[in-house]
């Protein structure tokens, strides 16, 4: 049976392991998808020799990034991007596993904003600075849409911002919003992002990775100015069916 899995901390959330085995279940495949809960990134060597027949893995929060340094392989566009969501276990003749990175976040999230946009969104916020907001970034810009971060803190991305640094003309301006922190996920539900809710207007998106809540208080905040709301769920459907793809060719 082959075995597929995630990787991150903590996964209580996650959506891929029932996907995945729902999958298989429904079109008779050999396989099982299982989740393995690392408190830190140097455990996978661990899971490597314990798991001979992984195929492939997800990579989740928090080790988009930190997961690189241990993988054989990187794909170009994953490189660009600088974070990596999905691992391909490549075996030659001695069975040892060969790791190749890859990163399906930004075919999920570009197929699934892009019915949103209009000519009035040309530039977007992106709300943190983790491995899925590089994602998030890389695929507003293939997509001609300006986007920056924002950070609680400086960062070293050029294109980036601090929470302070918002103002009037800034939401103005940038009428896609996008929160790839996990501010407002189960269970913490009462909370989300520090931005001027009270400015935005039937003309803004604001779209969340968060799928768990089916509505974050984020969503609610933008939902009760009249903006357009999404969660994340589709965009981590498709970006499962990418992996999928990825792991059997």
């Amino acid at each position: 049976m082959k075995k597929y899995g995630l990787i991150g901390y903590p996964l209580g959330h996650s959506f891929s392991k029932d996907f995945f085995n729902r999958k298989f279940a429904s079109e008779q495949t050999d396989a099982e998808y299982v989740n393995f809960e690392l408190e830190n990134i140097g455990e996978l060597e661990n899971i490597l020799p314990e798991n001979p027949s992984l195929c492939g893995l997800n990579v989740t929060i928090p080790y988009k990034t930190q997961v690189i340094p241990l993988l054989h392989e990187i794909d170009d566009e994953a490189r660009r991007i600088g974070a990596v969501n999905v691992i391909k276990f490549m075996r030659g003749r001695s069975g040892k596993p060969k790791l190749k990175g890859f990163n399906t976040d930004v075919t999920g999230f570009g197929k699934s904003i892009r019915p949103l946009l209009n000519d009035t969104h040309r530039k977007a916020l992106i709300l943190g600075t983790g491995g899925a907001s590089k994602a998030v970034f890389h695929a507003l810009t293939q997509m001609g849409v300006a986007p920056v971060y924002v950070s609680r803190k400086t960062c070293e991305e050029p294109d980036c911002i601090t929470y302070d640094r918002i103002t009037p003309q800034t939401i103005e301006q940038f009428t896609l919003i996008v929160n790839t922190t996990p501010l407002g996920m189960f269970p913490h539900t009462d909370r989300c992002p520090d931005i001027p809710y009270d400015l935005l207007t039937p003309g803004h998106i604001l779209y969340d990775l968060i799928y768990n809540p089916d509505e974050t208080l984020f969503m609610k905040k933008g939902r009760a100015r009249g903006a357009t709301v999404k969660n994340g769920l589709e965009m981590l459907v498709l970006q499962a069916y990418e992996s999928w793809t990825i792991w059997n060719t």
